[in-house]
């Protein structure tokens, strides 16, 4: 079993900060990109950020300049630190991870279950 667990969702006005965290547990031999996405209600899933095992980024237009992805191999886990939060911005944000469970496995895609971000005055 692999598990996504994201956090650090809310509530922030217009201008605001907030850290959404990414944990990936179960049985797991390598993750190679790790991403957010994001969905508002009427929209198709978007990509908000990547970031590769060694370290290379990639970024949405909508978000360059006030969204940084970070992670952690050891833990594995991945951040995305949002400063600047418009309206606009208000989706459910998905953790998402290239992974390999096991050495001789094809990796895969795998999704968290969402966490509410919200930008509202």
């Amino acid at each position: 079993q692999v598990q996504l667990v994201e956090s650090g969702g809310g509530l922030v006005q217009p201008g605001g900060s907030l850290r959404l965290s990414c944990a990936a547990s179960g049985s797991i031999f390598r993750i190679n990109t790790m991403g957010w996405y994001r969905q508002a209600p009427g929209n198709e899933r978007e990509l908000v950020a990547s970031v590769t095992s060694t370290g290379s980024t990639n970024y949405a237009d909508f978000v360059k300049g006030r969204f940084t992805i970070s992670r952690d191999n050891g833990n594995k886990m991945v951040y995305l630190q949002m400063n600047s939060l418009r309206p606009e911005d208000t989706a459910i944000y998905y953790c998402n991870a290239n992974l390999q469970r096991f050495i001789h496995t094809i990796p895969g895609n795998y999704w968290g279950q969402g966490t509410q971000v919200t930008v509202s005055s």
